[in-house]
């Protein structure tokens, strides 16, 4: 690779770095076969961005729905082509160079963040991002580790705190819970001392107890909307029960919070909370995704004192990136899957 000569904050010319860079790019949509490992430009960080050597990045469903154009909201202003060639919003790696109105980071720096708000490109060995978008790395855990926080911890955090109002003493349960958000999830909801029902795989109960859910549940053989259990909040990662179904299990003035799901999900909850909450006083919500430092330094200062971790189930080099994809859309991961990119 090419050494090229780039001006600095300071008006000082160096040889900061490669002119190109390995990125995992796709052109269409499609399954992990239509993405390919290619040479392309290192980028130049603009006023407000800093350029980062990416040293860990994860894979999110929301990688995996863009790779897709799944479901048709992520074609919107891109029905043809993939409106980011590369994907990847979570990443963890060190500041290399720094643009002219950048205040916050300097060379050197380890940081961490979540890019989906700034332009995605974290499957890649150097990514821009504004600097509003990270937070400094947490020193005791691995890069590895911080790339699987950003996105999925904020959802947990945004799904129980926000949306949820969680409290102590109140009883949770997290459908799909075996996965990046759910495993964040159960962390942060016995923390604030709930009582915790977690739902999926059956090969991924044993993980969930040990994380501290008090009951599992194997979605494939036991419905929990059907066992007569009330909760006072369900945090629901993969929405595959009907609106009439959840509120007969949520308690009066229970929350109902929806992260993931089908279209057709999405819309019947939209359709119908307002009549819930109204007639049975039931608040039935779809969580918005807000990526924001904020969010990510509750996450830095839980892990700095000890009382969370990310949960990582594979890590893969980025050359076996498409397989991690597969491995999410198979849905059979514990936790995150990781692209170790530099060691």
């Amino acid at each position: 690779m090419m050494m090229r000569e780039r001006m600095d904050n300071n008006g000082l010319s160096g040889k900061l770095g490669p002119s190109s860079m390995n990125a995992l790019v796709y052109d269409t949509y499609g399954t992990p076969e239509v993405l390919r490992l290619e040479e392309v430009a290192v980028p130049v960080p603009k006023g407000n961005e800093v350029l980062i050597e990416v040293y860990a990045t994860s894979v999110n469903s929301w990688d995996w729905d863009l790779l897709r154009g799944k479901p048709f909201a992520n074609r919107i202003g891109a029905f043809r082509q993939p409106r980011y060639r590369i994907l990847g919003a979570d990443v963890a790696g060190k500041v290399i160079a720094v643009g002219a109105d950048v205040t916050r980071f300097k060379r050197g720096d380890e940081v961490f963040g979540d890019l989906s708000s700034c332009g995605w490109g974290g499957f890649a060995e150097y990514v821009c991002a504004n600097e509003n978008a990270l937070t400094p790395k947490p020193a005791a855990i691995s890069f590895a580790q911080a790339a699987a926080i950003p996105q999925a911890a904020v959802l947990a955090l945004q799904g129980l705190r926000d949306k949820g109002d969680i409290k102590q003493g109140q009883r949770v349960l997290i459908n799909g819970a075996g996965g990046g958000v759910g495993t964040f999830a159960i962390q942060y909801a016995k923390l604030h001392g709930a009582e915790v029902t977690a739902v999926d795989l059956a090969e991924k109960l044993e993980m969930l107890q040990a994380l501290g859910a008090d009951h599992v549940l194997d979605y494939s053989s036991e419905d929990f909307t059907t066992r007569g259990y009330k909760y006072d909040l369900i945090l629901d990662v993969v929405g595959n029960r009907s609106t009439f179904a959840l509120k007969r299990t949520l308690k009066k003035g229970g929350r109902y919070v929806m992260i993931g799901g089908t279209m057709l999900r999405i819309f019947q909850n939209l359709l119908l909370s307002p009549f819930v909450s109204r007639l049975e006083k039931k608040k039935m919500m779809l969580l918005i995704h807000k990526p924001n430092n904020g969010d990510q330094q509750v996450w830095k200062e839980l892990v700095e004192l000890g009382q969370v971790l990310p949960v990582i189930d594979q890590e893969y080099p980025l050359s076996e990136a498409a397989q991690a994809f597969r491995d999410i859309g198979e849905g059979r991961l514990k936790g995150k899957a990781v692209i170790s990119i530099k060691n």
